[in-house]
């Protein structure tokens, strides 16, 4: 029975890795980007409404960002359920 614990407690954190892993390279492509615009002449004559592009990038940025710290306030280190924080 511990064995099944173990694998249970193993698959867990290879989803919470692979998940974190995931939002930190959306949050490095956005940062990219976002770079890229601030410091490319050339991209900034692409877009005619930079400061909305801007803003578009930095919204989505954002977005990945409270999703990883989600994450790691709820589910990282940490072996409460979803359903555990649903009941409160």
């Amino acid at each position: 029975m511990a064995n099944l614990g173990n694998q249970k407690t193993r698959r867990r954190n290879d989803l919470v890795d692979a998940l974190t892993k995931y939002l930190e390279g959306y949050i490095a492509k956005h940062q990219v980007n976002i770079n890229h615009l601030l410091d490319n002449s050339i991209a900034l004559a692409e877009h005619p409404d930079i400061i909305d592009t801007l803003d578009k990038e930095l919204d989505i940025l954002a977005s990945y960002e409270d999703k990883l710290g989600a994450l790691n306030k709820y589910f990282v280190g940490d072996k409460t359920t979803t359903k555990e924080l649903i009941k409160g």
